[in-house]
C-alpha cells in the first residue's frame, strides 16, 4: 500500500508505517516550517509577556478590511487532512474561503467560511459529522480529504468595512507523493430566490470533466407559511438532457429524514437537519447537510444538481415557492475544472 493510501483510508491504515512526513500551519508557524513554530516574541502587551518567547505569543491574526491573506501555501506535493478555523460569527459570510491547486489561476474551493463549515445564514450551531465539525463555540473542522500533485494555496478574503481581529486557524497536513488518479477536492456556493414560474435553484452547473459529488449543504429562508420541503433533488449526468438519472422524492428524503422531519431536528455522521429556527419577528430558518461518502454520485464527462422549492396548496396541489435558498455542492473531479459563476457581492450574501 502506498503512502498516500496508509493516511487515508481511516481506522484500518492507522498501524501502518509510512514515510510520509506531518506538517501544520497556524498562526505560530505560518509557513509549516521544520521547528517553526513558537518563534514570535512577545511585546509588553502581550498575555505571554511575562513568559517570553514559545509560550502562545501569536495564537491569531487579525483579517484586515477589504483584504485577502494567504493562510496557507505549499509548495510540496501532499494533502490536507484536517482544517480547524474559529473567530466571531460576522465573518461567516463576510469572509470568503478560496483553495487554489497546483498553481491554478482560478479557485476549486469558493466559499463563504461559515457555509463551507455547514453553518449557514451567518448563524452559529453544532454540527456532529465525519467530513465537517463543528463544536461549542463555534469550532469549525473540516475533515474532507484534499490532495494536490505540486502546491496548495488556501486564502481567506475579509471584504467587510472593519478588521476582524481573533481569526484563529489550523491547517494539518502530510507531504508524500500523490497517485496520478486522486481527484481534486472542488466546493462552490450559490444563492438564488426561486421564482414561482421555474421554482428550482441551482447547486452546480456546468461542471465539466470526471468525477464524483460527495456532499451537499443547504440554508434554505422560508418565505411563506407552511411545510416547504417537497421538492425533488435531481442529477443530470454526462448525457442527460431535459430529464435526470438520478431523482429524489423530497427533500426530507434525500436530508435522510421522513414526513416533514416530525418537526426535529437532528446531526448524523452522513446527513442531518442539525439547524431550524422559527422566531417572532423574522423568516423561519433552516439548514440541511448530506454527505455523499457512501454513495458518490460519478460522472465522466459532467454533472448538474438542482433541487425544487414546494410546498402545498390548500387543495392538495404542489405550491410552487419563492424560497431564498444558498447551497454549497462539494465534489472532486480531474482538472482543470469549469468557470466557477461568479460570487455575489457581500451584501447579496448577507441572510434576510
Amino acid at each position: 500500500m502506498s503512502d498516500f493510501n496508509s493516511i487515508n483510508f481511516g481506522l484500518g491504515a492507522l498501524p501502518l508505517l509510512s514515510k510520509a512526513k506531518t506538517r501544520s500551519i497556524s498562526a505560530e508557524n505560518p509557513r509549516g516550517e521544520v521547528g517553526g513554530g513558537g518563534k514570535e516574541t512577545p511585546d509588553a502587551s502581550s498575555p505571554a509577556s511575562k513568559l517570553g518567547k514559545g509560550w502562545k505569543a501569536r495564537p491569531c491574526i487579525t483579517l484586515p478590511k477589504n483584504s485577502t491573506t494567504t493562510l496557507a501555501e505549499i509548495e510540496e506535493p501532499g494533502i490536507i487532512q484536517h482544517i480547524w478555523i474559529t473567530v466571531e460569527a460576522k465573518a461567516y459570510r463576510d469572509c470568503v474561503l478560496r483553495f487554489f491547486w497546483d498553481g491554478e489561476n482560478s479557485p476549486s474551493v469558493e466559499v463563504p467560511l461559515g457555509d463551507f463549515f455547514a453553518n449557514g445564514h451567518g448563524l452559529r450551531y453544532n454540527v456532529n459529522s465525519l467530513p465537517v465539525a463543528v463544536n461549542p463555540s463555534g469550532g469549525f473542522n473540516s475533515y474532507w480529504p484534499m490532495p494536490f500533485s505540486k502546491s496548495c494555496k488556501i486564502t481567506v478574503e475579509n471584504q467587510r468595512w472593519e478588521d476582524i481581529g481573533g481569526f484563529f486557524y489550523q491547517i494539518s497536513y502530510a507531504l508524500c507523493p500523490v497517485p496520478e488518479n486522486a481527484a481534486y477536492f472542488h466546493a462552490q456556493w450559490q444563492r438564488s430566490l426561486t421564482n414561482r414560474q421555474k421554482p428550482e435553484h441551482i447547486i452546480l452547473d456546468r461542471v465539466s470533466g470526471q468525477g464524483h459529488y460527495v456532499g451537499t449543504f443547504l440554508a434554505w429562508t422560508q418565505l411563506a407559511n407552511g411545510w416547504w420541503g417537497e421538492g425533488e433533488i435531481k442529477f443530470f449526468i454526462d448525457k442527460d438532457k431535459e430529464y435526470p438519472t438520478i431523482c429524489g422524492t423530497g427533500i426530507e428524503d434525500y436530508f435522510g429524514g421522513a414526513w416533514s422531519f416530525g418537526g426535529n431536528t437532528y446531526s448524523t455522521p452522513f446527513l442531518g437537519y442539525p439547524f431550524k429556527r422559527e422566531e417572532a419577528g423574522e423568516v423561519p430558518k433552516h439548514c440541511l447537510y448530506r454527505w455523499h461518502l457512501m454513495d458518490p454520485v460519478r460522472f465522466e464527462k459532467n454533472l448538474r444538481v438542482t433541487i425544487q422549492a414546494l410546498g402545498w396548496w390548500p387543495d392538495g396541489k404542489f405550491q410552487p415557492l419563492s424560497d431564498d435558498i444558498a447551497s454549497v455542492g462539494y465534489w472532486y473531479q480531474s482538472e482543470p475544472h469549469g468557470k466557477f459563476p461568479k460570487l455575489p457581492a457581500i451584501e447579496e450574501r448577507w441572510p434576510r
